[in-house]
């Protein structure tokens, strides 16, 4: 590995005491973050555990009332993590999240017995309009759905036009990734059997001014040249990462700087990094977790001079994948060389220098989680860099943004499956889901390329069961 150390630019740091900022941020003083910002609209989270705190026997009623065999949540970044975060905490089969664009896991989704909760702050995303649809083709009632959206998106018309069970409307001034203690976490808490009352007063025990020093430190070690922030999270709360991940990664990931979030449950090192340990003995301290992390992580912006509550390279990746699918109406999906996976060590082992980490990014079906992580050990270990791995379209709507609007530190392993996936057609649309998943990752990297990021992009027998057995 080259010594070329990756060089990040350096924002004043604040002048700002801990117990100043907190007092700022949980007054949703705007003037914190630079100017022009939309905290203004983005700030509902600072009390929304306060503010629900009378609803919560109303949605545990409804969430005792709902007779499913099982309840399959859709919902994309924001929406979907938290709740994933929640039921793993738990180890509840019942509740099923489906945000990813892939065929053969959308096909694998039982809907005999299911109620559908659809979760969408946008209420328009591409990815929860298709897989709506998806479901809506097979079950075709809404007594079977639920919403979670803001007030007048075209998601609330859909749930009112089409008698949905429940629709909960969300504070719409709360971002999708600092939404874990509005409905958008309270109801999936709910439906699994957590104590809600608990679950809030736990984030009611917040210290601000601890969880703003927290901010201030990582964001501090960020801008000292350790922006790998290498979060150790106990074993029975991994999926605790995915949710710390997005939020830290979408917040600071922007003009050029970031702080790299690296969720691991093993002992890792290296001079770029900057340790924190996630201390969570049951899943009630999840409540506790969420707000300490939304806190710090809006203080990290503070400090690093950007504003934590914008996503504009998520925004263009959107775009990007619209692109290629308008484009079909002129031919078939453009065609990207793929490298062999064996050649993907020997390009680490030229392309990676002191101070980069390594993304994997994986159009496949889920289902193969061992490996993935096994494939971002081998990469650590070979070399000597950080490494984090997510699966498309998934990331597209959190770590997405610091992948192309942070710091030019980022090696990209791009990986696609071999060949075409089996047809699985979204209905009312000119394309199926193989189509739309290979347009995102089309055009996601086409955006990596734009912002002149390394990327290999290499082909995998996605059906294996352990596809990424096959790269290192």
């Amino acid at each position: 590995m080259s010594t070329t150390t990756a060089q990040l630019p350096q924002p004043p740091i604040s002048p700002l005491t801990a117990e100043q900022l907190a007092e700022l941020i949980i007054a949703r003083d705007a003037s914190v973050w630079p100017q022009p910002n939309v905290s203004p609209t983005r700030l509902g989270w600072t009390d929304i555990h306060h503010r629900l705190a009378d609803q919560t026997s109303n949605i545990t009623s409804w969430a005792q009332s709902v007779d499913a065999d099982r309840i399959v949540l859709i919902g994309m970044g924001g929406s979907s993590l938290g709740p994933e975060v929640l039921r793993a905490a738990v180890g509840d089969q019942r509740l099923f999240v489906l945000d990813t664009t892939d065929p053969a896991t959308v096909a694998s989704v039982p809907t005999d017995g299911s109620l559908f909760l659809v979760s969408s702050k946008s209420g328009g995303t591409l990815e929860v309009r298709s897989l709506l649809a998806h479901v809506w083709d097979r079950v075709p009632d809404g007594s079977r759905f639920a919403a979670i959206t803001d007030p007048g998106t075209e998601l609330e018309g859909i749930a009112r036009d089409r008698n949905f069970a429940k629709v909960f409307v969300n504070d719409p001034d709360i971002g999708g990734r600092y939404s874990v203690l509005s409905y958008f976490g309270l109801v999936p808490a709910a439906l699994l059997g957590y104590d809600l009352d608990t679950l809030l007063e736990r984030a009611r025990s917040v210290d601000p001014v601890a969880a703003v020093r927290l901010g201030i430190e990582i964001a501090n070690a960020a801008l000292a040249g350790r922006d790998k922030l290498t979060i150790r999270v106990p074993e029975r709360f991994t999926e605790f990462g995915l949710w710390v991940e997005q939020l830290v990664a979408e917040s600071t990931g922007k003009r050029g700087v970031g702080v790299v979030p690296v969720p691991t449950a093993q002992a890792e090192s290296g001079a770029d990094r900057h340790f924190v340990e996630v201390h969570l003995r049951e899943p009630v301290d999840l409540g506790a977790e969420f707000l300490r992390w939304e806190l710090a992580t809006a203080a990290m912006g503070h400090v690093l001079g950007i504003d934590p509550f914008d996503e504009p390279n998520v925004t263009e990746s959107k775009n990007n994948t619209k692109r290629v699918l308008d484009d079909l109406a002129d031919g078939p999906l453009p065609t990207l060389d793929t490298e062999a996976t064996a050649s993907v060590a020997g390009w680490l082992a030229d392309t990676v220098v002191v101070g980069d980490y390594v993304s994997v990014q994986a159009y496949l079906p889920y289902g193969s989680e061992k490996g993935i992580e096994a494939l971002r050990r081998r990469i650590t270990a070979s070399t000597g860099a950080a490494c984090t791995a997510g699966y498309g379209p998934r990331f597209l709507h959190s770590t997405g943004q610091l992948h192309k609007g942070g710091a030019n530190n980022i090696v990209v392993i791009q990986v696609v499956p071999t060949g075409p996936t089996a047809s699985l057609p979204v209905p009312g649309a000119p394309y199926d889901f193989a189509t739309l998943i290979s347009a995102q990752s089309i055009g996601d990297h086409a955006s990596l390329v734009d912002h002149g990021r390394r990327v290999i992009r290499v082909a995998v027998d996605g059906g294996a069961a352990d596809p990424f057995a096959q790269i290192c």
